[in-house]
């Protein structure tokens, strides 16, 4: 059985270590995922308030952890070391709710502002790669993942039927190559959302 004191905001898994965050807490936790037992040891963030959320890049071996609301922090699982990876903009502030991360790209969703958009960065120079704006009809975004195949899968408050209903959908990248009036191509993405799941309506 697995014992953390405290609220537990976000969880990650390396190797044959579990990463725990919980709320109001500058500490990150590890458990062995075998025997669920406590190691040896804590990472310790300094200036991290309230982390929301945290996952791990197999890549780089690094975590993320979204502290509410504007800061995203790195930490190496190797020697502990950490930094202020992206920190909030003068002009785009947003309060990071949830993170994934597909082959060193990670997905960051937001609540406040109210938002319904997703904000994909690259997790080896923090450049923004792109927003996916969702349909008018969609309310709030709770969490996104980018599949392997290169479409996101979405939960979300508001459908097309009724905007006080939960619904997982896809959103399909199509691209094409276009020309402006210069001559110049630029990419073109075109997003459909498919409900995948059954809609619960809000009591």
């Amino acid at each position: 059985m697995l014992y953390v004191v405290g609220e537990v905001t976000g969880l990650t898994c390396l190797d044959n270590i579990m990463y725990v965050v919980c709320a109001e807490s500058s500490t990150i936790r590890l458990y062995n995922t075998d025997t669920f037992s406590p190691l040896d040891g804590v990472i310790n963030v300094d200036g991290m308030r309230r982390p929301w959320d945290i996952v791990v890049c197999r890549h780089d071996r690094q975590l993320y952890v979204a502290d509410w609301p504007y800061c995203i922090w790195r930490v190496s699982v190797d020697d502990k070391s950490y930094v202020k990876w992206l920190t909030e903009s003068t002009t785009d502030i947003f309060a990071v709710d949830s993170l994934s991360l597909t082959s060193r790209r990670l997905i960051v969703t937001s609540l406040w502002p109210p938002s319904t958009r997703l904000r994909q960065y690259s997790t080896t120079d923090t450049q923004l790669l792109c927003v996916v704006s969702l349909p008018g009809y969609v309310k709030d975004v709770y969490h996104g993942v980018e599949t392997t195949h290169g479409t996101f899968v979405v939960g979300h408050l508001g459908t097309a039927e009724d905007v006080r209903q939960y619904a997982v959908s896809e959103l399909f990248r199509l691209c094409y190559k276009c020309y402006d009036d210069d001559g110049d191509d630029n990419i073109v993405m075109i997003y459909k959302v498919i409900t995948t799941t059954r809609k619960y309506s809000v009591p």
